[in-house]
């Protein structure tokens, strides 16, 4: 016998034995609950403590300050003037501007749909409770393939933040073109109030899957009289981009979001902007804080992935424009925290990142496969290692109007207004404002050669139907009939 003729490999095996044991009678770790919040215009220079000492936002440093940042994420444009619906159904499906746009928002003009995967719809195939609310504008088919109950939602139609037409969770996915009665609270604290009774009231028997979608701090900008009072408009500083109009029409330059003020902008005008966003930001971030307070009094906080993250940027005021219906920086560049296990805390990278890898890193932090239907890439290596680097290159589109470059040092721009057809260049590493173009410059004449080049093959790459070789880059309006 092994016991008698082997004592000490006897010994051996009964230490294995019994740790085996004790590993079987350990309770296994519960999944992360995965809670992820979306802004609505939040530009990414609106953060106190990453990048603008004139807000205020405590609650969002403090998330800041126990996950990792990523300073240079980006959406990729929109293929519509809004650009919140590609920029969700981006984040949903995980797929680049123009799979998202054919499948998820249903364009032809930028190829036949094709099945898609979303994650909160997979994640409830996995054995998590899926909560949806606020804003989702890809239609009540869709909500209801990728949450399990929620409300209250918003599938389109912004009025204001005490008009809110908002429905109810309805189990039969059906609801009214009626809006619902005037609220008597701010959105963001409807939004808040319902993201916490959701918390509250889950089936402690499953994993949480909460996405809450803000309207803030899109227009019209209402901030609550006490946080309107925190943001004088005599004392707040214009942007060193201020223009009081963009030096040439970018081929939308009187959209509705652009048609807000009058032209020129005046100081004044944007001041009064810029007050009421910075303060409709902090109203937010205190909702925010509400919610991640209620995480803690539950006990959720370690075991929970919070990812924060803007649906787009915005102007307000930068190059002469309001909206996000252009390919600066302030518009295309949005915030992306990330906190919870498997997440450094106090790190931050500048790798460029898209917002559609979002979906990959989290279920690669959940230990679930990323589905064949995702062009996104996991974030993972970045959190591991800050200075990994996703992709060297990125490209963005607006409808058939702009197409643009940018690396960690070029940006550069293509318009097609009616035919009439602009280039810019900058240098980033030197003007991350975007203030100089230096595309008519003859030292530069090899690198908008070179960048065009390369924007061109790219895009192609990602699908873009147009082609920017042609007359009007080939496009041709797709039929209303």
């Amino acid at each position: 016998m092994v016991g008698s003729r082997y004592p000490l490999m006897r010994l051996m095996l009964r230490r294995t034995f019994l740790q085996t044991a004790a590993l079987a009678a350990q309770p296994s770790r519960p999944r992360p609950n995965v809670v992820v919040i979306y802004a609505d215009d939040m530009s990414y220079s609106t953060i106190r403590s990453l990048n603008n000492r004139e807000i205020r936002t405590p609650n969002l440093d403090k998330l800041v300050a126990r996950g990792t940042a990523f300073t240079h994420a980006f959406i990729m444009g929109g293929l519509q003037p809004a650009v919140c619906v590609p920029s969700r159904a981006m984040l949903m499906s995980g797929q680049n501007l123009f799979h998202a746009t054919a499948n998820v928002v249903k364009q032809p003009a930028y190829g036949p749909a094709k099945e898609f995967d979303m994650w909160p719809e997979l994640l409830g195939k996995n054995g998590y409770q899926t909560v949806g609310i606020g804003k989702w504008h890809n239609g009540p088919a869709l909500y209801h393939r990728a949450f399990q109950k929620g409300g209250p939602i918003l599938f389109g139609g912004m009025a204001d933040h005490y008009n809110t037409p908002l429905h109810e969770f309805n189990p039969a996915a059906e609801y009214p073109k009626t809006s619902v009665k005037p609220q008597d609270r701010h959105s963001s604290e409807i939004f808040a109030d319902a993201a916490i009774d959701a918390i509250r009231k889950r089936d402690k028997s499953k994993p949480l899957c909460l996405y809450t979608a803000f309207t803030a701090p899109h227009d019209p900008r209402q901030p609550p009289k006490e946080y309107k009072a925190m943001y004088p408009e005599d004392k707040i500083e214009l942007p060193a981009n201020y223009l009081p109009q963009h030096p040439f029409d970018n081929g939308e330059i009187k959209v509705r979001d652009e048609a807000l003020l009058p032209w020129p902008r005046t100081e004044a005008a944007i001041r009064k902007e810029r007050s009421d966003y910075y303060a409709i930001i902090t109203h937010m971030d205190a909702q925010l804080g509400r919610i991640f307070e209620t995480l803690d009094k539950e006990g959720l906080t370690r075991n929970t992935i919070v990812v924060f993250a803007g649906d787009n940027g915005l102007a307000v005021g930068q190059h002469g424009l309001l909206g996000k219906q252009n390919m600066y920086d302030h518009s295309v560049r949005v915030p992306l925290i990330m906190a919870g296990p498997g997440i450094p805390a106090k790190q931050r990278t500048d790798t460029m990142v898209y917002l559609f890898d979002i979906f990959p890193t989290l279920f690669e932090l959940l230990g679930l496969p990323k589905p064949a239907t995702v062009d996104g890439k996991s974030l993972v290596p970045v959190l591991k290692n800050p200075k990994a680097k996703m992709r060297d290159v990125h490209v963005y589109a607006y409808r058939h109007v702009m197409r643009a470059l940018r690396t960690t040092r070029w940006k550069y721009i293509r318009y097609n207004a009616s035919g009439v057809q602009n280039q810019q260049l900058f240098d980033i590493a030197a003007d991350p404002l975007e203030m100089k173009d230096l595309s008519k410059e003859p030292a530069h004449k090899e690198t908008v050669t070179q960048l065009d080049l390369l924007m061109r093959m790219m895009l192609k790459q990602e699908g873009d139907p147009l082609d920017l070789t042609k007359a009007d880059w080939g496009w041709k309006e797709p039929s209303r009939g």
